[in-house]
């Protein structure tokens, strides 16, 4: 529950406050969807990255860039 309902709770909402109410729970509830999506996303990636990782070790890791050197 929002800081906004407890202190308006009181008071009767307008229409428009409802509405604005039902908004931003609904934006919330999708965020926080995407959220779990994305995390569940990454971690089911970073697993089947190890897996590979582990049943096929002739994979080297990326090389480091080396830094640029100075003329002079």
């Amino acid at each position: 529950m929002s800081a906004f309902r407890v202190n308006r709770s009181e008071q009767r909402l307008s229409r428009a406050e409802k509405a604005a109410i039902a908004t931003n729970d609904s934006a919330r509830t999708i965020i926080q969807n995407e959220v779990v999506a994305r995390e569940s996303k990454t971690e089911r990636l970073r697993q089947a990255r190890l897996a590979k990782e582990v049943s096929d070790p002739s994979v080297e890791k990326p090389k480091q860039k080396q830094g640029r050197r100075l003329k002079g």
